[in-house]
């Protein structure tokens, strides 16, 4: 199932609706964490009452996709480094319970609509559609719960691999989106023979690649580091670098520092008053 577009006004009237809306944008990559939601502009958009959209909202916000501050309004959530971890052992634990869970190998039909999803995941790399990629590369786990027959953990994992996908994007993942798609695969080759077991460990290895390549810090644990590193001298690379030089070239004399001099910000504008005479 490919990822539903972008809402258009009187395209939605329910809640659940809104709110699903919501969570394929946020595994397409197309809202990032921390970004605002706000109520009377997806009123606009679906086409609905501010009193439906607060429902769906506060929906999402019971399965932990947003929060709400009573100032500010509503956000998408921003998962700290603690809570990333987290996401990707539930996710360990779901998925291969899942796997350990089939009282058999996969039906046919089953296959086909795995290796479909893959070769729409290849497409969508080469064709460089990030949002498609993005959807599609977190829609596979989706997808393979629906396969297992399983439609309530496929729900469950719709969230967390929306949070996951934030999480890749706030903690700048640098696990390839070809890597994973590789590895989906595999996992299916293995389930496709019937080799349970050699599923379970490409899943296991697969989810913690990805849980691995997280980096170890984000713009979400320094508020003003997107604003520390615009703000920094233009000159300070060189100075350092120019520092090191000295440290490292012998001089036959060492001179003291010279004070730094001190510029006026602004001319005199009104000249000094002359001197008094003494008294």
């Amino acid at each position: 199932m490919a990822p539903r577009p972008v809402a258009e006004p009187r395209q939605v009237g329910r809640p659940g609706e809104i709110a699903d809306r919501i969570v394929d944008a946020i595994l397409a990559g197309r809202l990032a964490a921390g970004q605002r939601l706000g109520e009377q502009a997806l009123a606009d958009l679906f086409g609905c009452s501010r009193t439906l959209v607060r429902e769906a909202l506060a929906r999402l916000s019971a399965r932990g996709m947003v929060e709400v501050n009573a100032r500010r309004g509503w956000f998408v959530v921003q998962p700290s480094l603690d809570e990333a971890r987290e996401a990707f052992g539930a996710r360990l634990a779901l998925e291969t319970g899942l796997l350990h869970g089939l009282a058999g190998p996969l039906p046919r039909p089953a296959i086909r609509k795995l290796k479909d999803h893959v070769a729409r995941e290849q497409a969508a790399i080469r064709a460089e559609d990030a949002g498609e990629r993005s959807w599609l590369l977190g829609d596979f786990h989706v997808c393979l719960a629906e396969c297992a027959g399983n439609g309530l953990l496929a729900d469950i994992l719709k969230d967390l691999t929306a949070r996951t996908t934030l999480i890749a994007t706030l903690y700048q993942s640098t696990h390839a989106a070809s890597e994973s798609c590789a590895e989906h695969a595999q996992i299916v080759a293995a389930l496709e023979t019937g080799d349970q077991p050699r599923a379970i460990a490409l899943l296991r290895a697969h989810i913690g690649t990805v849980a691995h390549h997280l980096g170890q810090h984000s713009t979400a644990d320094d508020p003003l580091g997107t604003l520390r590193a615009a703000l920094v001298p233009l000159n300070a690379g060189r100075s350092a670098a120019a520092a090191g030089a000295r440290a490292t070239t012998p001089t036959a004399q060492t001179r003291p520092p010279r004070p730094p001099r001190r510029r006026k910000l602004f001319t005199d504008l009104i000249p000094p008053a002359p001197p008094q005479p003494e008294t």
